[in-house]
């Protein structure tokens, strides 16, 4: 019960709602990346990806210093609808800037 009413709270946010359309359209993505791209602090985005992840919606894989986030595979029922329920929603997904990929990461 508990890790459902965590999903369901974690779906509760304008913002964790963008980042994970986010991931689901580019895929695996560094912090920094996403830090760039969705214009977001690093402790805020931080927290949201901490979220989504405690919910069972994430997956992180760490490469050295850095951290790699994607949508975690598989997905109950219950996830991989929220999910697509959310490709329906009428968001403006901000494009990709990758920033691990030509050393600028300020992460």
């Amino acid at each position: 019960m508990e890790i459902f009413l965590k999903s369901v709270s974690a779906l509760n946010d304008e913002t964790r709602i963008l980042i994970l359309r986010f991931l689901d359209k580019y895929g695996q993505t560094c912090v920094c990346d996403m830090q760039e791209s969705l214009n977001m602090i690093q402790s805020r985005l931080s927290r949201h990806l901490k979220i989504l992840k405690d919910a069972g919606f994430l997956r992180v894989d760490r490469k050295g210093t850095w951290a790699y986030y994607s949508i975690r595979s598989p997905l109950d029922r219950f996830r991989t609808e929220a999910l697509e329920e959310i490709k329906y929603l009428d968001i403006e997904i901000p494009e990709l800037k990758e920033l691990s990929k030509n050393g600028e990461c300020k992460v």
